[in-house]
């Protein structure tokens, strides 16, 4: 090999090393992180949902005026409850919001979306607004929301870089996102806890500042069992 053809690969060696990268980068987001862990939502039944997800003993559930104060609502704001469930959240934020508001219901369980719309109706919440997402992005119009709140479905992002992104895409500038998720420590979390939520609070929070968030503050002393963050959008 002469010297002229070193020198060319000297100076492609870094554009090369950026495309084998972005390539690695893409065939991750291409894999699921924890392949069946939505298993349990393909047709779930609304009822038995509503007994796990409603109930006094569920620490989000017995401290969701807490969680909802801390997401400092205001009326007007358009907010996306992403991983919505039965709804128990979707209406608390409805009536923050109020009539000039708007709460997305975002789940990927077709029978979950069709229960809260009914529910939202039944209850007289006009500012409700069901979306069906996919495994991989929230389904929401760029620039939305003011304000993304995901509950304990973390965990169940099996495309955590893809699904990110959506979130980002639909964040105003400057809005909020805010988590809930259970603490998943060694030697102190219970055993279906360390089976079913693949990673800790360390990692969850690199994947969400690797995606264009900042880390704003972390309200302790509330939650035993979970925690809560809350990021804002940062310009990518």
């Amino acid at each position: 090999m002469n010297h002229k053809s070193c020198l060319t690969l000297s100076a492609t060696a870094p554009l090369l090393l950026a495309i084998c990268l972005a390539c690695s980068t893409l065939m991750a987001q291409e894999q699921s992180v924890k392949p069946g862990i939505n298993k349990s939502f393909d047709k779930p039944n609304v009822t038995d949902f509503e007994g796990r997800f409603e109930k006094e003993g569920r620490e989000a559930f017995d401290h969701r005026k807490e969680i909802v104060a801390a997401c400092q609502l205001k009326p007007g704001m358009a907010v996306a409850d992403v991983g919505a469930g039965t709804g128990l959240f979707t209406r608390l934020f409805a009536r923050e919001v109020g009539q000039d508001g708007l709460v997305y219901a975002v789940d990927i369980a077709p029978e979950f979306v069709a229960h809260i719309e009914r529910s939202a109706r039944e209850e007289q919440l006009t500012n409700v607004r069901g979306v069906l997402c996919k495994p991989d992005s929230v389904e929401l119009p760029a620039n939305s929301v003011d304000l993304v709140f995901i509950c304990d479905t973390y965990h169940h992002f099996e495309y955590p870089q893809k699904t990110l992104k959506s979130i980002h895409q639909a964040l105003k500038p400057g809005g909020r996102l805010v988590v809930v998720d259970y603490r998943r420590v060694e030697g102190e979390s219970s055993a279906w806890t360390l089976n079913h939520v693949r990673a800790g609070q360390e990692v969850f929070t690199k994947e969400i500042t690797d995606s264009g968030f900042k880390l704003e503050s972390e309200v302790k002393d509330l939650l035993k069992e979970n925690y809560l963050l809350i990021f804002t959008k940062a310009d990518q």
